[in-house]
């Protein structure tokens, strides 16, 4: 009998890897994404918290019970090393008075003379030229926002468009001066009358207008111009000093308080603004100064 011989099977069975690695990179991977997000999440914290809320942050963290001495062990000798008092020394305690700063000398009493700083300068006067300053830079503000706001309305505004040039701002030492000046066929006042024209209400108006939302007080004084032949008329000092009382009132009615009006003046044509040609139409004119102020001082100040 013939024996068949039974084909032998062998079976390979593949095992996968899931790719080059395994799956071991896709955890690696959600590791660095998760640091990433909070390295930016932390970044933008930062960016976005006050200087005052990092220093709150910090003294949390900070510790709280960190001893001023060299002290370790609070035992007899509390951990300190023996000084220049030798077997003496105290301790703790000669290491905290060594780190206290000593107390200020008790101030002499008050005998009616101005207090000394540690290097001889007078406190009171110093304090006086410190706020004297603040005052003159806020004043100084005020005066370029004043002027500015001026020529900016000017501008804007139609019917005084064509009478800008006959506005003069400038600063002197008294303060911030407005003139409003006469031109060649444009006058603001008719001769010989104390009455302003249409044309300087309008502009008085407007100066006013800026000028309500100062504190300081205000000097108007009138001027006109010389002869055609050099003299100074007599008659011209009631008519410059009638000009400038004309122009307050249409201040006042304007918005400006009657306190603020410090001086009403005439002054003729004996202060010209072109003293070459004392005849010129510009030498008639209304100045308007808003006063610098003296600063406030205390109570008990003494001069």
């Amino acid at each position: 009998m013939t024996t068949k011989t039974q084909p032998i099977i062998v079976i390979k069975k593949v095992v996968g890897h899931g790719g080059h690695h395994g799956g071991a990179w896709k955890v690696a991977y959600a590791d660095f994404v998760t640091a990433m997000m909070a390295f930016f999440l932390l970044m933008w914290l930062i960016n976005t918290t006050s200087p005052q809320q990092k220093r709150g942050i910090a003294d949390y963290f900070a510790p709280a019970s960190v001893s001023q001495s060299t002290s370790g062990s609070g035992g007899i000798l509390s951990g300190t090393a023996l000084g220049d008092a030798g077997v003496k020394s105290n301790g703790s305690a000669a290491a905290i008075e060594q780190l206290a700063p000593e107390a200020p000398p008790t101030p002499p009493k008050d005998t009616g003379q101005s207090s000394k700083s540690a290097g001889g300068q007078d406190l009171s006067s110093a304090s006086e030229a410190a706020l004297k300053e603040a005052l003159a830079k806020r004043e100084e503000s005020d005066f370029e926002s004043a002027a500015q706001s001026l020529r900016q309305a000017m501008q804007s505004m139609p019917e005084l468009a064509e009478l800008s040039k006959q506005v003069l701002i400038d600063k002197t030492p008294e303060g911030l001066r407005i003139q409003l000046v006469d031109q060649e066929g444009r006058s603001m006042f008719d001769p010989g009358s104390t009455h302003p024209n249409d044309r300087a209400k309008v502009l008085l108006r407007a100066v006013a207008k800026i000028a309500a939302k100062l504190p300081n007080r205000i000097t108007i004084a009138g001027h006109t111009s010389a002869n055609s032949d050099g003299s100074k008329a007599a008659a011209d000092w009631q008519l410059s000093s009638g000009r400038a009382d004309s122009s307050r009132q249409i201040m006042q009615e304007a918005g400006i308080d009657a306190d603020r009006i410090y001086q009403v003046s005439g002054k003729a044509a004996s202060d010209p603004l072109f003293p070459d040609d004392p005849t010129l139409p510009g030498n008639r004119r209304i100045a308007i100064i808003l006063l610098h102020e003296k600063p406030v001082l205390p109570p008990d100040h003494q001069p």
